[in-house]
């Protein structure tokens, strides 16, 4: 069974999924980060393929993925990197960049590359329902992976209940419409969003991002959905702490899940 979908059978709620970009900050950090969140109590890893031009992305993010990109990174070598590691952890992976990297590596072969390093789910951002139904899920299906795909306050509900009957994995609620990046709190209007979403009765889980950084606003995402995503606030972590990034990662996790230490926004 696809580790993703293990996973929610398993755990229903509390679901910590950790974001960050592979080869930030050395180039070689991939592995140690997936070990540290791993035992550490993340529940996923969302491993970031840096690309040029992020279009969804805040300045963190991007800031991390320029960084990466000079270091060296890849697809093809995260490649290698995610099948070493998963050797030594069962952790589920999921790769979230760009469908313009996936047409760069040949869209076929990324599938069956991805599959067979040991990634689990893919989330595309980019990547059109349309095309995807039609084009790609066929290939997509037959690698084993579970894709995910976003959902934002504007998207009606006749197109939330098209990507619930699409999604293999799970449903990424963006908490808002603006780009990734640590805030300061959730809105009274955010929290109605969740209301409605979680009121659908959807039959995929649902992980909250985007503005996730510390425990309260993990424990208030948890309220509302399965769980949720932190990215922005992990990678600014990471960059304060780059010369450990195992007990820098140990350290987050603690304080996501027991709100002990100090949160990075």
């Amino acid at each position: 069974m696809n580790r993703i979908k293990k996973l929610f059978q398993e755990k229903e709620q509390d679901i910590l999924n950790i974001y960050f970009t592979a080869g930030f900050p050395s180039l070689n950090d991939t592995q140690e980060i997936i070990l540290a969140l791993d035992a550490a109590g993340a529940d996923l890893v969302e491993i970031g393929m840096p690309y040029s031009d992020p279009l969804a992305d805040g300045p963190t993010i991007q800031e991390s993925g320029t960084k990466a990109i000079q270091n060296g990174m890849t697809v093809a070598l995260l490649f290698q990197q995610i099948a070493e590691v998963r050797k030594r952890t069962d952790i589920p992976l999921v790769l979230m960049g760009y469908f313009n990297q996936v047409m760069q590596y040949g869209e076929a072969q990324f599938f069956a590359d991805a599959k067979a390093a040991g990634v689990d789910g893919l989330i595309l951002p980019d990547l059109p329902v349309y095309e995807y139904e039609n084009l790609y899920k066929k290939y997509i299906q037959e690698s084993g992976l579970a894709i995910s795909f976003l959902i934002t306050p504007q998207t009606s509900t006749e197109r939330i209940l098209k990507i619930d009957a699409l999604t293999e994995g799970f449903i990424y609620v963006v908490s808002n419409s603006s780009i990734t990046g640590a805030k300061s709190g959730i809105s009274n209007v955010q929290l109605d969003y969740f209301n409605r979403v979680k009121d659908m009765e959807l039959k995929n889980p649902r992980l909250i991002g985007f503005g996730i950084s510390n425990n309260a606003t993990f424990r208030t995402a948890c309220s509302y959905a399965q769980g949720a995503i932190i990215g922005s606030a992990f990678i600014k972590a990471l960059a304060a702490g780059a010369n450990d990034v195992q007990t820098t990662t140990h350290n987050f996790i603690k304080m996501v899940r027991e709100g002990q230490g100090i949160s990075v926004n």
